[in-house]
């Protein structure tokens, strides 16, 4: 763990139902991006939590390469 990563207790973890919800996609899609590796998340017991911060920036990545 690099020294300036954010600490765990300042991490918002939020549902793959907030993540569609966020996204405008179905909780199908965010399990397939999970899944695939192209968002990042923890599984906790049978549920996955996706880092706020691994939403925005997959969003902030794929706008990129739409608009290039």
């Amino acid at each position: 763990m690099a020294a300036e990563a954010t600490p765990l207790s300042a991490v918002r973890f939020l549902t793959v139902a907030e993540v569609a919800a966020i996204m405008r996609v179905s909780k199908m899609t965010v399990y397939r991006l999970v899944h695939s590796g192209d968002l990042e998340a923890i599984r906790v017991g049978r549920s996955f939590r996706v880092p706020e911060s691994a939403v925005n920036q997959y969003l902030r990545d794929a706008f990129v390469e739409a608009a290039g």
